[in-house]
């Protein structure tokens, strides 16, 4: 969806491989145990009933993220950052704003924490027999140290869970062709549809787990840092649809394969899971799920806190490095909380799925900022919205809406 006055220059295939990075970071930060997790249970639980949320999910993610990395190159500011100058001459408002869009983020950044710390539990007390409930603390208490004293080797590390994540998904694309799926059934399962027991909640783990509200924020940083004019506006559309297209595919083989090999099943751990490898990797598919779960436990926690930090600093002026005390303070207390919940959790799995349902209710909050500041001519000029950006965006915030509200007023019903 390139603006009509954008460049028409020509870019090489070079450029455009080298402009996959911030799309593939994003997708690096949404493919972890929730994704596993959710796609598993719920092709293992309703079928292909909610293949609809995975292609809804796909569509937002691609939308709302193209909206964040454009608004960073155009004006070359967070969205953070724009959403304080914009409601610059009303300070109660960009207050209350600024406070609910952060109370959003902590909210849905705690209960990811604490599903990331139990997805890599899982991966481990799998491989050990230890309890989860022991590992998880451990786990946290390690990332704590990691990120204040060992900075440097995040990056090395990410880099070699990256790779594990990639082999895991290649595998689970191989394995849904392998298995060869329902076609018809994965049609009807198009067609938007709430099963009951249930289903609105997978449903929104399902859409928390991809479209992750701090991922906006992030993605506009990036992007600003990577591109600084509006003729490169093509190549960030490229950068940004072509990941999360693969992002979509993977989690859509995830669940494909679940429901084409564990339709009726009770999906309860890890070693459940990883059942649906089986056509693939036959005796292999257990110790692999739970390297899988691990690697994508590993790199997802790592990234949490400090997106969640990145983001309250943003709103409230604080520096992003250790340097600034509030921002190290964030960092410890979004892991701190999410150790305790992964140490309360007496469901594993349960407590994963309901750390992305949480994302996903809160998720309306920033879908709408973000569609409201890249509608503004003001911030924008000619750059804004078109007229189908514009009903995209007003259509996923209105769908996101609906279903955390409904989801929200379930839990008091």
């Amino acid at each position: 969806m390139e603006q009509k006055t954008a460049s028409a220059r020509k870019f090489t295939w070079k450029e455009k491989m080298a402009a996959l990075g911030p799309g593939f970071l994003i997708v690096g930060s949404f493919i972890g145990p929730g994704t596993v997790t959710s796609s598993t249970r719920a092709g293992a639980t309703y079928g292909f009933q909610l293949f609809w949320c995975v292609i809804f999910s796909v569509i937002a993610v691609i939308v709302v993220q193209g909206m964040s990395a454009r608004l960073g190159i155009i004006t070359q500011e967070g969205l953070a950052e724009n959403l304080k100058n914009d409601f610059a001459d009303r300070p109660l408002l960009r207050n209350l704003l600024c406070g609910l869009v952060a109370l959003a983020i902590a909210i849905g950044g705690f209960a990811y924490m604490g599903g990331d710390l139990t997805g890599t539990a899982l991966g481990i007390s799998a491989l050990t027999g230890i309890s989860t409930k022991i590992i998880a603390p451990v786990w946290g208490l390690c990332i704590l140290l990691i990120l204040n004293f060992a900075g440097d080797a995040v990056k090395y590390l990410e880099k070699l869970l990256g790779i594990c994540v990639i082999i895991m998904a290649v595998v689970f694309m191989m394995t849904m062709v392998i298995v060869r799926p329902d076609l018809g059934a994965m049609f009807a399962g198009c067609v938007p549809s709430i099963p009951e027991n249930g289903g609105l909640m997978t449903c929104l783990s399902l859409i928390g787990t991809t479209v992750v509200p701090y991922n906006m924020f992030l993605h506009a940083a990036s992007a600003k840092r990577t591109w600084h004019s509006a003729e490169e506006l093509p190549l960030c559309n490229f950068g940004t649809t072509l990941p999360m297209i693969v992002g979509g595919i993977v989690t859509g083989s995830i669940m494909v394969t679940s429901a084409a090999v564990m339709h009726g099943m009770t999906v309860n751990n890890a070693m459940d899971m990883a059942i649906q490898l089986e056509p693939t990797l036959g005796a292999l598919a257990r110790p692999f799920m739970a390297i899988g779960l691990i690697a994508a436990g590993v790199s997802s926690a790592v990234c949490t806190p400090m997106g969640v930090s990145y983001v309250l600093a943003g709103l409230f002026g604080w520096k992003t490095d250790s340097s600034d005390k509030r921002y190290t303070f964030t960092n410890a207390a979004v892991l701190i909380t999410g150790i305790v919940i992964a140490a309360l959790g007496t469901n594993p799995l349960g407590l994963i799925m309901t750390a992305q349902a949480v994302n996903g209710i809160v998720l309306p909050v920033v879908v709408g900022v973000t569609v409201y500041l890249t509608c503004r001519e003001k911030i924008m000029g000619q750059y804004k919205n078109n007229m189908l950006q514009t009903v995209l965006g007003i259509a996923i915030f209105a769908i996101s809406l609906i279903l955390g509200v409904s989801s929200f007023l379930g839990v008091f019903s």
